[in-house]
């Protein structure tokens, strides 16, 4: 099966290969009519690709992750961008009976208590949405940088995702925060004005805060946790 899929990864490398991002993007949807996703935190790389979606109209269907716990500026950005690109956002929210029982069995804030917790929360607001979300899908849209975290730093482009089945497409995943942040300006795009405030990976807000100098980028994201197991379980490497 990984030998099947590192193949396929190359092909749909070799086909979008150089292409700039809507290009790629462009052509992957004309390679999997329909089965196209993009995920968005509204995060600042998330919202560059959602320029490039929304300015060429082009047929990716684009959802987010509504935990229930993001920040109001979040949300802010959220409706931002609803009203400059006009294209639906399909919010996919944890299911009620599961989160239900995890807040009358540990309590709204257990996740302070323990890594198990904390992921156990995290599956129920993030990654058991996420499987809904991307059902029958061939091809997931991230915003990942390989800046975000040594383990990051040796993705692919393309990558294939054993937990969905699926090919995950990177497109900017070499870009710099510099860059960023200079499209952002250029093209006048809607962001979280947390990035302005020392917040660089926002998630949900009990579990992020403002980095301090020096510390890497993913620091403010559960920070009471060691820094090996400080991932949600989105995107497993």
């Amino acid at each position: 099966m990984e030998i099947a899929a590192d193949i396929h990864n190359s092909d749909i490398h070799q086909q979008i290969a150089g292409l700039p991002v809507t290009e790629a993007l462009r052509q992957l949807t004309s390679l999997y009519p329909g089965q196209v996703s993009f995920s968005t935190s509204f995060s600042m790389e998330d919202q560059v690709i959602l320029h490039h979606i929304a300015q060429d109209n082009l047929p990716v269907t684009v959802f987010t992750l509504d935990t229930g716990r993001l920040f109001s500026e979040t949300y802010s950005v959220w409706t931002a961008s609803r009203e400059k690109y006009g294209i639906p956002i399909h919010a996919y929210s944890p299911d009620a009976a599961r989160l239900e029982t995890y807040v009358r069995e540990k309590g709204p804030n257990a996740f302070y208590e323990s890594v198990a917790n904390r992921k156990a929360c995290c599956f129920i607001r993030k990654v058991e949405p996420l499987q809904r979300a991307l059902a029958g899908q061939k091809i997931w849209i991230t915003g990942i940088r390989a800046a975000h975290s040594g383990s990051r730093s040796e993705l692919q482009m393309v990558e294939w995702d054993e937990g969905h089945q699926l090919h995950k497409y990177n497109p900017l995943l070499h870009w710099t925060t510099e860059e960023l942040r200079q499209f952002i300006s250029d093209h006048q795009v809607p962001y979280n004005i947390l990035h302005d405030r020392g917040f660089v990976s926002i998630g949900c807000q009990p579990c992020t805060r403002a980095i301090k100098p020096g510390e890497e980028f993913r620091a403010g994201r559960w920070w009471w946790e060691d820094t090996e197991k400080k991932e949600c379980g989105l995107h497993s490497h």
